[in-house]
């Protein structure tokens, strides 16, 4: 099976798809890997340690797309390339299905079986493929040094002979796996914490990370099948902000991570909890990619309202290129693993897998995932 990796072509990516030593893995598999002249260069992996890892070098980026039985990428593909595309193969990336209509109908048309990352169910079995995941774990990690840069105070306490300075507060909106990540962050370099999820049952993790929990009676909360906050009733989300409101007056730095999958992010920090908070306080909204948590924020901008600084920059785990890349890598690698099959050495679709039900999009010409065909 020939698989191919192509450079990505978006501006201000520096992510990359696969790295040497998970190349090294799916060649050792009886795989033939060819990526794309240059591949590595964003974070600084030459093309001679492709070769060194199995892999061939491939020049004219046209001939590597028409040649490969199975594409690996980092974000979607331009619909100008899908028709480049060998018919029947396989391509996996992120995809954002819900919002690329275009793009999913564009794949299905051209019979390619498309694999979107973002889809792969969060199951004990599908951990370590779970590239939502592990890049959003990064990118709660980057929201709180990007805070702590902007903040015009440090994190930790310190006790001074010219007197004691208090602990900055932090307040994260969110305790997924991007604001678990944010809370342990802001721990570590001293930080008093606070947190709050419409999920319950993550107090305990909360508390584990040594931050409080912030309790806000909403009524009926909970979380989906796959692991994700329900989606808040307009009345709920109300309750949810008066009681945020006054946490986010007292906090130095508010980092915002509540996103529903599929959907637009909803607006939890309105401009009259902005005006409440102190001036040079700082807000990271996390979710500004899909419409944003707070009011005003706009994307790759900061702002300011009210002299509280609002940061709305996207692709944070890009900001951690090279530990990103290591990570998206290994999810890959670790997905085609689970499905090749030795005797024929080539990844086989098992449409009866549960994970493979869960992400797989478009297959034998038309959307195959029924979530998608009911949106």
């Amino acid at each position: 099976m020939n698989i191919g990796v192509p450079r990505e072509t978006h501006p201000q990516e520096e992510r990359i798809a696969l790295i040497p030593p998970s190349v090294e893995r799916l060649v050792r598999l009886g795989a033939h890997v060819t990526v794309e002249a240059g591949l590595g260069v964003p974070i600084h992996i030459s093309d001679e340690e492709y070769k060194k890892a199995g892999a061939a070098i491939q020049s004219e980026r046209r001939g590597l797309l028409s040649s490969s039985d199975l594409i690996l990428r980092l974000r979607k593909p331009p619909l100008e390339e899908i028709p480049s595309f060998k018919k029947e193969s396989i391509h996996v990336s992120f995809l954002d299905p819900f919002n690329e209509k275009a793009l999913i109908e564009e794949l299905a048309r051209h019979h390619i079986s498309a694999i979107s990352m973002e889809m792969i169910p969060r199951t004990t079995k599908a951990q370590k493929m779970d590239a939502l995941s592990s890049q959003a774990n990064l990118a709660g990690y980057v929201s709180v040094i990007l805070a702590a840069e902007r903040l015009k105070k440090i994190f930790p306490m310190l006790i001074t002979p010219s007197g004691t300075i208090t602990p900055a507060r932090v307040f994260v909106i969110g305790a997924g796996v991007a604001g678990l990540q944010a809370i342990a962050t802001a721990r570590r370099l001293g930080a008093r914490v606070e947190a709050f999820d419409t999920r319950p049952a993550v107090e305990e993790q909360v508390q584990s990370l040594g931050a409080k929990f912030v309790k806000i009676d909403l009524g009926e909360t909970g979380q989906t099948k796959e692991g994700y906050a329900k989606a808040l009733t307009a009345e709920q989300l109300e309750k949810q902000r008066q009681g945020m409101a006054k946490v986010c007056a007292a906090s130095d730095v508010v980092i915002t991570t509540a996103q529903v999958f599929g959907q637009k992010a909803p607006r939890i920090i309105t401009n009259p909890m902005i005006t409440q908070m102190k001036p040079g306080s700082v807000i990271v909204d996390m979710a500004v990619e899909t419409g944003g948590n707070v009011e005003g924020s706009k994307l790759n901008e900061e702002i300011e309202i009210q002299g509280v600084r609002v940061v709305g920059l996207g692709n944070l785990p890009g900001r951690a290129a090279v530990c990103a890349s290591q990570m998206y890598s290994a999810n890959l690698h670790n997905f085609i693993e689970e499905y090749w099959d030795k005797e024929i050495k080539a990844f086989k679709l098992n449409l009866e897998d549960e994970i493979i039900k869960g992400c797989l999009v478009t297959h034998e010409g038309r959307i195959w995932n029924e979530r998608l065909r009911k949106n």
